[in-house]
């Protein structure tokens, strides 16, 4: 079914970049790419002014190294679904590294529900015991990107190996089925397609990811109109809010202050 490509500010509005700060994403392996969404990182050197950086929500759940961390055991952790936006004031040096996964994979990796983790950050060291610190070792010790994430690819696809797919199968189905549509679709449609009552796929999301499959369906319908209007920047915001069904123009503006904070026309000018 359809592709989903969720996006973050730093991408969006490359004009915040400059030489103290840079963000970039690294396509995963073949053999990862059902999986994980991207890997990133986030270098911000402090010079004269601190620096927002800002995260949207993207249905994905992230694990995070700071490689600046000066205790291995609390270097690494997970960072679970986000409904709304947060802004980070970077007020000193900073080096991270993450692993984007889709929510309904993501369970195959860290062991335990996303549900459990959503609303807050969890230190990977309380779902994977020592062995973190080992990890934490070979990540902080590696001279470039592409040797963290062989390091990283390395681990996850023995983790796949060795893990029973865990996650809910109906979850996964639902899933495929609203980035097909990429968010259009209503609990009601999603739940005749499966051929399953609406209560029930409230009550699998809810247990596997601690969200409602109508919020999920926000986030990728938000995160489907930025990915267009991204690639053709041309777009009239009007156009592109029918399109995605907002019904009118101050239905759409709502609903993107509400996912990133600002306004259309401050993101693409």
């Amino acid at each position: 079914m359809g592709i989903y490509l969720p996006l973050q500010p730093p991408l969006l509005q490359n004009e915040l970049q400059d030489s103290d700060y840079r963000y970039r994403e690294f396509l995963p392996s073949k053999g990862l790419e059902s999986h994980v969404a991207c890997y990133w990182t986030v270098e911000f050197n402090l010079s004269d002014n601190s620096k927002l950086h800002r995260i949207i929500p993207d249905g994905c759940v992230d694990i995070i190294f700071d490689l600046r961390a000066s205790s291995f055991s609390k270097g690494a952790f997970v960072a679970g679904l986000m409904t709304t936006f947060e802004t980070i004031n970077l007020t000193r040096n900073y080096s991270l590294f993450g692993i984007r996964f889709f929510s309904d994979k993501a369970r195959r990796f860290l062991r335990y529900p996303v549900s459990e983790m959503i609303g807050y950050r969890v230190f990977l060291e309380d779902l994977w015991g020592k062995e973190v610190e080992f990890i934490m070792e070979e990540v902080q010790t590696a001279n470039e990107v592409s040797e963290i994430i062989e390091q990283v690819e390395h681990l996850l696809l023995k983790q796949l190996f060795r893990s029973e797919s865990q996650s809910d199968q109906l979850l996964q189905w639902s899933m495929q089925y609203m980035y097909a549509s990429q968010g259009m679709l209503t609990v009601r449609a999603l739940a005749e397609e499966l051929s399953y009552s609406e209560r029930h796929v409230r009550r699998i999301f809810q247990k596997e990811l601690g969200v409602g499959p109508k919020e999920l369906l926000g986030i990728i319908q938000f995160q489907s109109l930025l990915q267009e209007l991204y690639m053709d920047t041309s777009s009239l915001f009007t156009d592109m809010a029918v399109k995605y069904g907002y019904y009118d123009q101050p239905h759409f503006i709502h609903n993107f202050k509400r996912f990133y904070g600002l306004a259309p026309k401050q993101v693409f000018k």
